[in-house]
């Protein structure tokens, strides 16, 4: 797929007309007012970036300012927890896309605790609590900065307490999920504790492009191809990247497979991760919202760049 960076027009100018075509668009969505402290971001930002093999990473807009990562957060401690456990997290987590918005506690209780997928809330705080074994809160949630500021090869990003604290104060239906699970036996720890994990690193701020830096070892099997050292195993990034398509978007994962064709993590800060094998990492940040809690601009914006370069792992 290398060669599609040939066949179609330059980069650069393709992510600056995107950037210029979304400044100037109404239908931005809504940012997520739900967790206070994201409801003060400007809806009129949009940054896009996109990280190649050689270490060029190109960007437009708004790419270098940091913004709540939010949900995407979940690549990450998913990675670590399967470099933990390996395939016995499975038994505690599904790999299921789950249809329902990615807080529901509705399938919860039809499947006795276990949740459909890694990347819905619930999902999510089971691996935040298989990082906590054998760890305090701080040095689970240490580890998590370290590693992501390792695959960036970047000290500067950071988690932000104001956003962390402002998602404990409002979290009522994370820690209903939290306490529903370990009634089941499917949470190791108090649900305080997890939380405690899952609340730091939803709230790790970077810019797109430390983002697009941050997931670039899921493009190229498993490796930093600029530093050469791997980071998981072929088969574990084609499986994380398998997840990514079928349940990164929540229940609107489908829809984003269909339009854009590429893996991707959204998260409701206003990011999106996006890989495409053997290319590069993208990330795009736009804060409004669609109704699945998608951002809804760069949605569009993923959609018209896999278009122009032909960059669908669907395409010939």
């Amino acid at each position: 797929m290398e060669a599609t960076l040939l066949q179609h027009p330059a980069l650069e100018s393709v992510l600056s007309d995107l950037a210029a075509e979304m400044a100037v668009r109404t239908d931005r969505g809504a940012v997520a007012t739900y967790i206070p402290q994201l409801g003060k971001v400007d809806p009129a930002k949009f940054g896009i970036a996109v990280a190649l093999e050689d270490g060029r990473v190109i960007s437009a807009g708004d790419a270098d300012e940091p913004f709540s990562i939010q949900s995407v957060s979940k690549v990450f401690t998913l990675t670590l927890a399967l470099g933990k456990v390996g395939d016995a997290l499975w038994k505690r987590v599904g790999r299921e896309p789950s249809g329902n918005p990615f807080n529901s506690i509705v399938q919860l209780e039809q499947e006795r605790g276990i949740p459909r997928n890694p990347f819905i809330n619930a999902g999510a705080i089971v691996v935040s609590d298989v990082l906590l074994a054998g760890h305090e809160p701080r040095e689970a949630i240490g580890e998590i900065l370290r590693f992501i500021q390792f695959l960036a090869d970047d000290d500067t990003i950071y988690i932000d307490r104001d956003v962390a604290a402002s998602e404990r104060a409002t979290g009522f239906r994370n820690f209903a999920l939290a306490n529903y699970m370990r009634s089941f036996g499917n949470l190791d720890h108090a649900a305080e504790l997890a939380l405690g994990v899952y609340f730091h690193h939803c709230a790790i701020a970077m810019s797109c492009r430390q983002l697009a830096l941050v997931g670039r070892f899921l493009a190229f099997d498993g490796r930093n191809p600029v530093a050469g050292h791997s980071v998981v195993s072929p088969g574990r990034a084609r499986r994380i990247n398998a997840l990514m398509l079928t349940c990164g978007h929540y229940d609107g994962s489908g829809d984003f497979a269909f339009r854009v064709g590429i893996p991707g993590k959204s998260g409701v800060g206003g990011g999106i991760l996006g890989i495409v094998p053997g290319v590069g990492s993208l990330s795009v940040w736009s804060p409004g919202l669609n109704a699945n809690g998608n951002s809804h601009l760069g949605s569009i914006a993923l959609e018209k760049l896999a278009r122009t370069m032909g960059w669908s792992i669907f395409s010939p």
